[in-house]
Parts: C-alpha cells; structure tokens; sequence
C-alpha cells in the first residue's frame, strides 16, 4: 500500500533562464535606492494626500480617474505602517521619520520592474523570436523614463503593468484557442485578461484605450470564428458567451468592487463632502450625519427646514434670506423691487431656515392633523424665525435680466397669493403618491401663477455686488423640458415646529427632536453619485510649468523636473532614452511604409512574403502599433492639461514595435550572407548607442551621483530642456 514511498518523489520544471535574468534586473534597477530622495518627489506630493485619507479613513473625491491605483498606494503605505500624518504641501519637504517611503514606493518600483519580462513574454507569444524578445525586454529595461516614473509613488508604471498583462494574457488564450479550446489553462488566461483590463481602467481611465482594443481584437478573432464549418452553432454560442463573461461582465463586477471597498475603507466626513448630495453625505460618519442625526423623515406643513441646492459646486449653497433689500435702482439703472432679497449662502446660517405652510392653515406649526406634504403640492415658503413668504415678482433679476427676481416680503394683509404660491414637485419620485422627504427627495418649486422655477443661477454664474454681501444669485426661470441641477434643492436640515411665537421659534432651531431615521444610501446610490462625480467634477485647468503637448511627446521636446537637491546639483527628471524613442519612430513609420507596400503588391497579386509571414506582420502590428495609436492619439481631442508621461503607456507599445520591425528586416529583406551580418553588425551598434544614451542619463533618472553645472549643461541635448543650474 505505502510501495509508492519506496522510490524519491521527483518534480521536474522548465525554467526560462533568460525570462528569471530579466526579471531580476528589472527588479534592480528598479528597486535600487528606492529611498532615495527621502523628499516628496513632484506628483507625490498629490497622491500622497489620498494615501494619508486612506489611512484616516476620511472620504474624498478624485477626479483624476477610479479609486483603484490610489488604494494600491494606500495599500504600500498600510504596508509600512503609515499613520496618515504628514502635510503634503510642497515638492521637496523632507519626508519625516514615521513616512515609510520604501513601501509606499514599492508597489510602483515592483509594477515597473514586471513590465521587463512582460515585455519579453509578449514578443514569444506574438510568435517572434527570442532575440527579438530580448531585445524588447532590454529596450524596456533601459527606458529612462519608465524607470523614473516606476520608482516614486505615482499611477502610470501599475497602469502600465495591467495593461501589458491583458495584452499577455489574450495572447496566450488565442495562441491555446485551437488546441485546447476550454481548457483550464484556457479558462485561466482569458480570466485574467478581463481581471487585468478592470485593473487597468480602475487605476486610470487610459486603461480604456487598451481594453477597447483587446475588446475590439477579440472581436474580429470571433467574426474569424464565425466562418470556421468545424465549428457547430452550439460552440459558437459557448465561445461568445465565455468571452462576453470574461471580457464584459467579470471587469464590470470588478469594477464595482473597487469602489465597494473605497466607500468602505473611507467612511468618515471630509473636506471632499460638499461636492456630494446631502443623502451622501448624511451616510458617513461624522460631519452633517451628526448635524441630522434624530431629524424626522417626512416633511408635512409646518415643518422648519434648510433647502440646499443639488448641484453643489463650485461651492454648495443653502436658500437664504437676510432682512437686507435689494437697491431701487442697480448700476446699470435698472429698478428693482425694493424688497427683501432671497440669496443662496454657502454657510449655515440661522437665516437659511424656511417654514412650509399650507395654504389653507393660518398657524405655522406642526398641525395636530399630521400631513406630510406630497408631490405637486401647493404651499407658502416662509422665512424662518420672521414671517416673510418667499415671493416671485415680474421684475428682472439683478444679474440675469433674462429671469425674474426672487425675493420675501411680509404679508401686510394684502391679498395677493399667486405671488407667494409655490408647487413642490419631487424630480426623483418613484411613484405620483410619494411625500416629500428630508434629504432623500430631490425637488424643485415652480411658481404657480408664472410657472417658473426656482433657480440658483448664482452656482453657475457671477455673485451679487457689495449689497448683496457677495452672495449668490437666485432667481425665477421659465420652465422648459429640462432641468439643470441649478433648479433642484433638497431638505438638509429638518424639525418639527411647534411654537407659534417667533422668539420661541428660534429656540426651537437650536433644539434637538427625537425621531429617528435611518438615510442610509445603497452602495448602487452612492456608487452612481460618485462615479457621476468623478466624471464631471472637473478642476480648473491652468497652465503647468511643464505641461505640453501631444505634439512635443513624439520628438521628445519637452520634459519635467520632478526633483530638486537643495543644495547640491542633484536633480531627477522625466526624460526618455533618446535613442530609444527615435528608433521608436523610425521603427513605426517603417511598419506603416512597409504594410502600404505589402497592401498595393498584395492588391496586385504580388506576394514578397509568405502568408504566415504577413499574418504574423498584421497581428504583430495591430497589437503594437494598434496600442500606440489608441493610447495616443486621443490626446488630441482631450481639452486638459497634459504632461509628458501621459505619453509613457503609448511609447511602451510603439518600443515593442521596434525588434518587430527589426526581426522582420533581417528573415525578408536581408537575404544575402553579407547584408545578414551587416545589419547584425549595425544592430550591435545600434544597442550600444542606447545602452550610451541610458548610462548618460542615469544621474537625471536616478538623481544621483550628484553633477556640476558644466556636466548639467553638456546633458541639455535640446533648447527645449529644462535641465536646472544653480548659479554659482
């Protein structure tokens, strides 16, 4: 029974020797002094920020792109034990002792380090040769700029690394497509390609361009598959279904995971919460969840209340009313009513209350009758603690002549209601018998007599004058199909008034009620808010120092210094290995020159090369030179500030390019003994120039040795460089 320990048990194992030696230099010059500088080095004074919010467990909004990447840094500094305390300030601060720099760079420094073999790994699967492998690991290995973007605590080495391992990855699940079509290994890798285009988005949304491409790829291979009789209907429909499973629905899960796991880590208030709806930011722990902890859900007649305005930027804002008037006449001449303004303050304020009273009731306070108001519901909005109603006049508004003033007035008796009417309609109601709802109904009020809505054109426009204390702008704007979400407002605050005396009324604001609630969003909710957020929250684009264009990226005119020594010369910057990125051009315009010939010859019945040949020419290029483009190109239609490392993940591809062309050069157009050595001899030459170009350099990409202002200048290889001299 026990026989089988009678003899040794056995493992044998391939080991790709070249694939383990690439891998362990990439790690080390990648990983080599990774401490160094122990200064926040350029953008890490911005990621740093979301990595010390991560660790105090305080929400925030990036616009940037998914939560993704960030976490992945947050993840280095967990790591390390950071404790989220340190100001993120300034580009050079000296990182303090409890920063653990080493780990919050190592993610980074590791995702750079694994494009190296990924490099090699793509060119074997694509069916090119070892050397030309190598020589893509190596080019990739000796990139200056990827080794400095790779070994500070920035975003594009992992965005790079998750984008390469998709590529990988269906490569090696169509390369096992005829043979082991729904095996294991099959399954594994076509997973993994739709785990690594999530990653990809999730860290930047450049990710997209490679998932639309692998999208795109699989698509044609299917419509491929498509013509192929062997194949029965039922395993068409198997295959389709396996890859709409694993490319489209497990990336979207994943995704949503991401930002599960960010709204769970990040549950406390913070300085990002404004921008979010007041059901948002009711769901996090502290801030104004403990400002409407115990407040009543239902707002029914006599309800007091504070009305925020949904859109929330650039700053939010509540309905406000002052006892100031407006002027009776303004600068440009224009008369105004004269009475009471009505603004949107961006502060709590005791002027900010409001009373909702029935038309048909006279006492302002909770009746006995409780009746909570429901959609399309005719009611007086009245200033709290005075008694002013909120009123719409047929004069123009002060700084949107186009609208209509809003302001209050008091009620001397005069009978007048079309002018102080309003209709509270509930814009996201699920059904016509909904109520309207603190925090949770999002509602707009329409004038009856006039049919405008009330609007805070202010949000999205200039504030008023010195009369109006700088405040922002409401007003009356005619109704018209849709809405912007100037015109949409929400109960913030909530209680139930009980006190007819306007002295007594004031107290109760300052007094707690007793009724519980429970605001809890959905993840789906706060999900959609955030995501809607992220893509529309847009900062102010100004002017970098640095920043270029597309167009500079290609020659490489532009460049960035991302670290300064204070004393000495030593400097670090984003610079690309020149020789590399020249060849790199070189190498896809030869591809494009060289497929237009094949196509015109091909058209003609002339064929230069065998049709493997020109299979193994097409695919090669649509995944290195279709990868350029996608990741390029759009950059030209992008209205935002770009930097030169934007371009990285582009240039990667167009770097894969090169031993394509290479290979292809020297097996169909050097086919003599004597041109064979040559362009060997010229491809000795041709490597030794770049490994130059890489050691002459090094000092800018690893900041270290420090150099003298003479050896500074001898590196400003163009005018267009901003290598930094200090005056001696």
């Amino acid at each position: 029974m026990l026989g089988f320990l009678k003899e040794p048990v056995v493992v044998t194992a391939k080991i790709n020797v070249s694939l383990v030696a690439l891998t362990v230099l990439g790690l080390i010059s990648r990983l080599w002094g990774l401490c160094y500088p122990r200064a926040v080095v350029f953008d890490e004074v911005y990621y740093g920020q979301f990595v010390s919010l991560y660790m105090k467990r305080i929400f925030f909004v990036d616009d940037s792109g998914p939560p993704f990447g960030h976490m992945l840094l947050a993840l280095g500094g967990y790591l390390g034990g950071f404790d989220g305390n340190f100001l993120w300030n300034r580009i050079g601060a000296e990182y303090s002792m409890n920063v653990p720099v080493w780990s919050l760079r190592l993610l980074p420094a590791l995702a750079g380090a694994l494009c190296v073999p990924l490099a090699y790994q793509i060119l074997v699967e694509l069916h090119f040769s070892h050397c030309a492998a190598l020589g893509a690991a190596l080019l990739i290995l000796l990139e200056n700029s990827l080794i400095t973007q790779s070994r500070f605590m920035l975003l594009e080495s992992i965005l790079i690394f998750f984008i390469l391992l998709a590529v990988l990855s269906y490569l090696k699940f169509y390369n096992l497509q005829k043979h082991s079509a729904f095996s294991g290994s099959w399954w594994f890798w076509l997973l993994l390609t739709g785990v690594a285009c999530s990653c990809a988005v999730g860290v930047k949304y450049m990710g997209l361009f490679t998932y639309m491409l692998l999208l795109a790829t699989a698509g044609l291979h299917f419509w491929h598959m498509i013509g192929d009789q062997n194949l029965s209907n039922v395993s068409l429909l198997c295959h389709f279904l396996a890859r709409g499973v694993a490319l489209i629905i497990i990336p979207l899960g994943l995704y949503l995971s991401f930002f599960y796991v960010h709204l769970a880590l990040l549950y406390r208030s913070g300085p990002h919460d404004q921008i979010m709806t007041s059901a948002f930011q009711a769901s996090l722990e502290g801030g104004l969840a403990r400002i409407t902890q115990g407040q009543p859900l239902e707002v029914a007649y006599g309800s007091q209340i504070t009305l925020r305005n949904v859109l929330g930027k650039p700053m939010q804002c509540w309905l406000h009313s002052h006892t100031n008037t407006y002027p009776i006449r303004y600068e440009n001449g224009r008369g105004s009513s004269h009475q009471q303004q009505v603004t949107c303050y961006p502060f709590k304020d005791v002027n900010n209350w409001w009373i909702v009273k029935d038309p048909g009731m006279k006492g302002v306070v909770l009746s006995s009758g409780f009746c909570p108001v429901p959609s399309k519901s005719n009611l007086f909005i009245i200033g709290n603690p005075s008694e002013q109603r909120l009123c719409l006049h047929d004069v123009a508004a002060p700084l949107s002549p186009h609208s209509q003033e809003v302001s209050c007035y008091i009620d001397y008796n005069i009978s007048m209601p079309a002018q102080n009417l309003w209709r509270v309609e509930i814009v996201n109601r699920e059904s016509d018998t909904d109520v309207w709802k603190t925090i949770l109904s999002e509602v707009r009020f329409v004038h009856v007599n006039t049919s405008a809505v009330l609007k805070a054109s202010g949000v999205i426009g200039a504030s008023l004058p010195e009369w109006g204390y700088r405040q922002l702008e409401v007003v009356g704007e005619k109704l018209s199909k849709g809405y912007h979400q100037s015109m949409v407002w929400n109960v913030e605050e909530h209680r139930y008034g009980k006190s007819q005396e306007q002295k007594e009324r004031e107290v109760e604001l300052h007094s707690p009620t007793q009724m519980d609630i429970s605001k809890n969003l959905s993840f789906m909710a706060k999900f959609t808010e955030l995501q809607w957020k992220i893509l529309t929250l847009k900062n102010e684009d100004t002017e970098h120092k640095y920043s270029s264009s597309a167009l500079d990226w290609i020659t490489m005119d532009t460049n960035i210094a991302y670290w300064l020594h204070p004393t000495s010369g030593a400097q670090i910057h984003l610079l690309g290995n020149v020789a590399t990125w020249a060849s790199a051009n070189a190498a896809a315009l030869a591809y494009l020159c060289l497929s237009l010939w094949y196509l015109l010859r091909r058209r003609r019945k002339i064929y230069d090369i065998p049709e493997d040949a020109w299979q193994l020419w097409m695919s090669a290029g649509g995944i290195c030179g279709g990868g350029w483009a996608v990741n390029y190109l759009p950059f030209f239609l992008m209205e935002k500030t770009l930097f030169l490392y934007h371009y990285l993940p582009a240039v990667t591809f167009q770097i894969l390019l090169i031993p394509v062309v290479l290979q292809h050069l020297s097996d169909h157009l050097c086919r003599s003994v004597l041109l064979k050595s040559m362009f060997s001899a010229l491809l000795v030459a041709w490597f030794s120039w770049v490994y130059f170009v890489y050691c002459t350099f090094s000092p800018l990409s690893y900041g270290q040795p420090a150099l003298s202002p003479s050896e500074l200048r001898a590196l400003r290889w163009r005018d267009t460089w901003n290598i930094l001299i200090r005056k001696q």
